[in-house]
């Protein structure tokens, strides 16, 4: 056994250990991406079947085993219906972290929009103004951008205070924030598919909570009810935020999307390639 271990130890090659870190880490992200999830306790059931099927081989239980290899088979269907919309989060992850629109904020324009967008929230809170607002990220909205009135508008207090005016055509919809813009408001936006909430959230909360499910948006929240402001991200929602930790969840936003643009250095190609196809 030794002598084996020592054989494969010295033929391994510097590409089988990348070869092998990059399974692990893709195994890893996943199994973190999945976790607490429906996805996750699906796939825990899947493994189960697996070592039931392999169980009923060894043990000569003929028919356990035909009847196992027989859900095995369309499970491998099943499982492509079942995962469809984390199959499709991942896809559109992939895509939009490569072909995101990205723009380099620097520290000073990062802390003025962060303070904009405070001033609005504290501003809803206060007065029990009920406010959606969606961060995009890696994963483009163009579906929900499209269900509102896109305006391409700079971010500012006024501008969020208008839109959410009591008054105003597009205040019972979203707000969706690109960069340094809103692109988009009076949105509509998926309701979130979970049945484990609080009664006491109502539509918007919902709707916060149903686009992260899809997207890796951030959605900011204010309650019409009470003024208390709520983050949903991943699917989850954090309620009864206070001034400080929301700023810091704003301005952490808008410092990644200042980095975006030195990081990924293929989006200024993509950006330009964009650019002339919409001329």
């Amino acid at each position: 056994m030794i002598d084996y271990l020592t054989t494969m130890i010295s033929q391994l090659r510097w590409v089988d250990i990348l070869d092998i870190a990059i399974i692990a880490f893709a195994i890893y992200k996943i199994l973190k991406y999945i976790q607490e999830t429906r996805a996750f306790q699906l796939l825990m059931g899947l493994i189960v079947l697996l070592v039931a099927t392999v169980l009923s081989d060894v043990l000569k239980l003929y028919t356990v085993n035909w009847l196992l290899e027989g859900i095995l088979k369309v499970g491998a269907i099943a499982v492509i219906v079942v995962f469809q919309p984390e199959i499709r989060r991942v896809l559109q992850y992939l895509g939009g972290f490569w072909l995101r629109s990205g723009t380099y904020l620097n520290p000073e324009e990062s802390d003025s929009l962060t303070d904009a967008v405070m001033y609005a929230l504290k501003y809803f809170s206060r007065n029990k103004v009920g406010a959606l607002i969606v961060f995009e990220r890696n994963t483009v909205l163009g579906d929900v951008v499209e269900s509102g009135i896109q305006i391409n508008a700079d971010i500012t207090k006024e501008m969020l205070m208008n839109i959410f005016y009591s008054g105003a055509p597009l205040h019972d919809g979203a707000v969706i924030i690109r960069g340094e813009k809103i692109i988009a408001a009076g949105c509509v936006l998926p309701l979130t598919s979970s049945t484990n909430l609080s009664s006491e959230l109502g539509t918007r909360h919902r709707a916060g909570i149903g686009v992260t499910e899809i997207s890796d948006a951030i959605a900011v929240i204010v309650s019409e009810e009470t003024g208390a402001m709520s983050v949903a991200t991943n699917g989850k929602i954090s309620r009864f935020m206070d001034n400080n930790s929301m700023q810091k969840i704003v301005k952490s936003v808008f410092m990644n999307e200042g980095e975006s643009e030195r990081t990924f250095f293929f989006k200024p190609f993509f950006n330009r390639m964009r650019g002339k196809h919409n001329e």
